[in-house]
């Protein structure tokens, strides 16, 4: 008897060779024995040569078994071989890389059979994969942007205090803004540091309360630069204050 599992609203075949396909067999066999015996009776009646009546039945039990080895050969091949191969060709490509890959099923619907299913976890493992690598590409690349800023500007204030230009309060002004330069610097090194810890699951947020129209304002003020060398005209419509319960460093990187 077939064995079989629920999984949702699908039913799992546990064997890649129902009981049918020996049904199958079975009577196949069965129908060929009964054309032996009625060859056999045909062969007496008609008094044909013992040597004939020898070879008859050795051909076609030979055409019987080669009928059945290539039929044999052939439901291996396409319900077990064949789909092992693609999935060995695509967990090769993936291994490479290439985390655009999808392997077709065998069966579909309610037909699915466990290595289905296997093929079907491996396609959302991959679909995963290349989400986790699309998003840690474009975190790097954008906090890899972003260290730009600070960068420039600890370099444009250390120049002007290097002039001995100014007075007390403007070179006052310039470290206190090479200061913070630096702890933005600092927090988006830990942030990077933080992904490998967010690859793994084992990312502890350190939830305060602070004014997230603040921080909005601040990071919208990161990229003043950038819309003053292309002309735009900024125009935010944000209230005055909104208290919230996260991570700051976590909601600064989104």
């Amino acid at each position: 008897m077939r064995k079989q599992e629920q999984k949702g609203e699908r039913i799992i075949r546990n064997s890649l060779f129902p009981v049918s396909l020996f049904g199958i067999f079975l009577g196949v066999l069965l129908l060929m024995s009964g054309i032996h015996v009625g060859l056999v009776v045909l062969m007496n009646r008609l008094q044909w040569n013992d040597l004939i009546q020898i070879l008859v039945p050795v051909v076609y039990w030979g055409m019987v078994a080669v009928g059945l080895t290539f039929f044999t050969r052939k439901k291996i091949r396409d319900t077990y071989e064949a789909p092992l191969h693609r999935l060995a060709r695509a967990t090769r490509k993936v291994a490479g890389g290439d985390f655009s890959v999808y392997v077709p099923t065998v069966h579909a619907g309610n037909r699915l059979d466990y290595l289905d299913v296997m093929i079907l976890d491996f396609n959302k493992m991959v679909e995963e994969l290349g989400s986790v690598e699309t998003l840690k590409t474009d975190f790097v690349s954008n906090v890899s942007h972003e260290m730009k800023t600070p960068i420039a500007v600890i370099k444009n204030y250390a120049e002007l205090l290097q002039t001995g230009c100014g007075t007390g309060e403007e070179r006052e002004e310039y470290a206190r803004n090479i200061q913070e330069a630096a702890d933005r610097l600092s927090a988006l090194i830990s942030n990077i540091l933080k992904l490998n810890k967010l690859e793994n699951q084992s990312i502890a947020p350190e939830v305060e309360s602070y004014d997230l129209c603040g921080q909005l304002e601040s990071c919208i003020l990161q990229y003043e630069e950038l819309w003053d060398e292309k002309e735009l005209e900024l125009d935010v419509d944000i209230e005055e204050r909104a208290t919230v319960q996260a991570d700051r460093n976590l909601m600064e990187v989104v």
